[in-house]
């Protein structure tokens, strides 16, 4: 690095540290959202460093990220997206590449999900001509069960996509069990949930494909982004050629031959020696990220320990608080499970002397933000209104979770005094309503 680039760095870190000084909390006045990005003069250098290099494009830190990203999750292969929805489109349409023969999704199969999340884990099934499938969730976990996913087996299931509740597993060994005794596949939605573990391994390493979102609001953060994982090298390349316009090629940017037969290939229809760069082997799209984006992205890599373990500090301080307070049902981790939290979730009992809407307001005049549990139940949305799909064993926690269900933040930037006010500001509400 020359003298004058490691003096501008400099100059950014000190820039950081004048624009982002330590603010006073005070209660009733300053906001404590529900999530948001940790970022800090390594995070600012890192953007910084990559626009002086003018990497405009997905390069060299591009590259570093998918590898070291993927060791850490215990995966052989991550595909940096625009986007954690992007990774979604791309993990369920990579299921019906003809490039999997028999195995591949067709139109009309069904694949199993819950009603209670966010959509664009379900809209890659309907985009792609797939049929879903709605399982309910437990209130405590808000999580299905496998029981559940088993009784939603039919003979056109082909696979499972489900995300892992606000940070907390699904029972994810057991519906993977499900999985392969009945020849599915399995795609784990990890975007709220980098760092959480079931039966002691790592969530995101159990499916053949599994997701990440690197939003603001999330574990990590490149501002906008995501991957897919997997550890099939198969789906590897198909999700890879889709990513990237659904080109054959597999150079970067820039190479012209890596594979030494660029003027060989005859594929389709196409005169023999067409240049393989511009053979389309899938009907893609262009979903990839740039070089500034995983330049931090590799600087929040570097801090993910401490990221994961502010939030299980976090979650515990509000739960060991709360425990008790009457009209209200706390949150509970799957048995078996160790997450790394997204969001603290509350449903108001349907039973108890307020609302969930009366709680909210309450607590949003105090300028403490809430968020609802996404979608509640997909299917009561105008979105999803005639569209084709099945549910079984009726979704009565869905609805719900529609009608009495929150959730409030445990992100890194909240500190115990704004976690307490949290906590005592709802102890109060409760009590006033006894």
């Amino acid at each position: 690095m020359s003298d004058r680039k490691e003096r501008i760095l400099e100059d950014v870190r000190r820039h950081h540290q004048e624009v982002s000084p330590e603010r006073e909390f005070v209660p009733g006045t300053t906001e404590i959202w529900p999530s948001g990005a940790v970022l800090d003069e390594t995070d600012r250098a890192a953007l910084v460093e990559a626009a002086l290099d003018m990497r405009i494009a997905a390069g060299r830190s591009a590259r570093s990220f998918e590898s070291s990203f993927a060791r850490r999750m215990g995966r052989r292969k991550a595909h940096l997206t625009n986007s954690g929805s992007s990774a979604n489109l791309l993990a369920v349409s990579a299921l019906t590449s003809h490039v999997l023969g028999d195995r591949r999704l067709r139109p009309g199969d069904e694949v199993i999900t819950v009603a209670a999340g966010f959509p664009t884990t379900v809209n890659p099934i309907l985009q792609n001509g797939l049929v879903p499938v709605f399982v309910d969730v437990d209130l405590a976990t808000c999580n299905t069960t496998a029981d559940r996913v088993a009784a939603a087996i039919g003979p056109r299931t082909r696979a499972i996509i489900v995300a892992h509740a606000l940070g907390n597993p699904f029972p994810v060994t057991e519906i993977a069990r499900l999985a392969e005794e009945h020849g599915l596949f399995l795609i784990e939605d990890n975007c709220d949930a980098v760092g959480s573990r079931y039966d002691g391994k790592l969530t995101g390493s159990f499916g053949a494909m599994a997701t990440v979102s690197f939003y603001p609001a999330h574990h990590l953060t490149m501002g906008e982004g995501g991957c897919v994982l997997t550890s099939d090298l198969g789906l590897a390349r198909i999700v890879e050629s889709l990513r990237d316009w659904g080109r054959d090629c597999w150079c970067e940017p820039g190479e012209n031959d890596k594979c030494l037969k660029r003027f060989s290939y005859q594929m389709g229809t196409l005169p023999a020696g067409y240049d393989h760069k511009y053979i389309f082997s899938h009907v893609g799209y262009n979903l990839k990220a740039t070089d500034i984006q995983a330049a931090l992205g590799l600087s929040q890599l570097a801090r993910l320990d401490d990221f994961i373990a502010a939030r299980k500090r976090n979650w515990r301080r509000l739960r060991d608080s709360l425990d008790g307070v009457p009209g209200l049902l706390l949150p509970e981790a799957t048995p078996r499970s160790d997450p790394s939290w997204f969001g603290f979730v509350l449903t108001v009992d349907p039973r108890a002397a307020y609302s969930r809407a009366e709680l909210v307001a309450f607590l949003e005049a105090r300028k403490i933000g809430t968020r609802r549990l996404f979608a509640g139940n997909l299917t009561r949305h105008p979105a999803y209104i005639g569209r084709p799909f099945r549910v079984v064993g009726g979704l009565e926690n869905s609805d719900v979770i529609a009608d009495h269900t929150f959730w409030i933040g445990v992100y890194p930037a909240l500190t115990d005094e704004m976690l307490d006010y949290v906590s005592a500001s709802i102890k109060e509400f409760a009590a006033s309503h006894g």
